[in-house]
């Protein structure tokens, strides 16, 4: 029996969770080598200063977590991911 995608992923208990990367976010993180974490600053027009404040962390400590070879604890990632508007799952490599 076939289903359509979306009911497939409503059936399975997916719904929802798939991590969308709009083209923009991914250009900068890829094309300049940069975090997604800082592409998708970049491309929404906030500042290290103003993510950092809205996630409740130093900017320096912040600006360490934006290198790419970074990997900040899942907790961070979610206070992060919450200052920028997206899903925890947008920030992973």
């Amino acid at each position: 029996m076939l289903v359509p995608y979306t009911e497939y992923l409503e059936l399975t208990g997916q719904q929802g969770k798939s991590a969308n990367i709009p083209v923009e976010v991914a250009e900068i993180a890829l094309l300049e080598e940069k975090s997604l974490m800082r592409a998708w600053r970049e491309h929404l027009g906030l500042t290290q200063e103003e993510v950092a404040a809205k996630a409740g962390i130093s900017r320096g400590a912040y600006a360490q977590m934006e290198a790419p070879e970074a990997n900040p604890r899942r907790a961070t990632l979610v206070k992060i991911a919450a200052a920028l508007g997206v899903k925890v799952e947008q920030l992973a490599e």
